[in-house]
């Protein structure tokens, strides 16, 4: 690994699920790894749950040095991580080049901004749970553009977003998630994401360069015929 040591960081990304009894997802997430990471009965000695805005870059180092008890690991999660100060942000990034044995580390990013380079560099060094990401008015455009079949429209809104440095990973999902909001027969809903998948393979496999398979993947959705409900 490059001479560097693991971390053990989990990254939940996304606003929480509730299921239909009303349990929380992330709940259970963080349920799992407490029961991999800490023994019954030493969970209030080896767990912090801390809030972003509350930090500051002395409490949170203080934090990290605490040593877990009766116990090989101790858990920190921090909520709302999106809201992190610029120079806690900082500190975690350089953290993760020499991170502790003892500690694992939960970022809670409920509302993940898309251009920020701290979680595009931090996912990563992460384990990634995703949950409900918000929609991004970018993915609508070039959703919208998609089901009015304006190919053009859509080409040129998908090379501004890729000039802006958006990930394709991040347009794809943008992109999933916008067809979530919109009633579609489960026919059109299987085109859709077959071809998403598609588009994923190419880029991850090398086949395609990723602005062309991403080019590739506008054209075939907006030739699609929408099926009316």
């Amino acid at each position: 690994m490059n001479g560097k040591q693991e971390s053990l960081l989990y990254i939940f990304l996304g606003q929480d699920i509730l299921s239909p009894d009303g349990a929380s997802r992330k709940d259970a997430s963080l349920a799992k790894i407490k029961e991999q990471f800490i023994p019954k009965g030493a969970e209030s000695f080896n767990l912090d749950v801390l809030h972003a805005k509350e930090l500051t870059l002395k409490s949170i180092q203080e934090k990290f040095l605490s040593l877990p008890v009766k116990t090989k690991k101790r858990i920190i999660l921090i909520k709302d991580a999106h809201a992190l100060k610029d120079e806690i942000k900082d500190f975690l990034l350089k953290y993760l080049d020499k991170p502790f044995l003892y500690l694992v580390l939960i970022l809670d990013i409920n509302q993940p901004d898309f251009k920020d380079k701290f979680i595009s560099r931090i996912s990563g060094s992460a384990q990634v749970f995703r949950f409900k990401e918000p929609p991004r008015l970018d993915a609508f455009i070039l959703s919208h553009s998609i089901e009015l079949k304006k190919a053009d429209h859509a080409l040129s809104v998908l090379k501004q977003l890729l000039d802006q440095g958006e990930k394709p990973e991040w347009i794809m999902s943008g992109l999933r998630y916008s067809w979530e909001r919109n009633s579609l027969q489960p026919l059109e809903t299987k085109k859709r994401l077959k071809a998403l998948l598609t588009c994923d393979l190419d880029i991850k496999l090398g086949r395609l360069n990723p602005a062309f398979a991403l080019e590739k993947l506008v054209i075939n959705l907006c030739g699609f015929t929408k099926l009316k409900a």
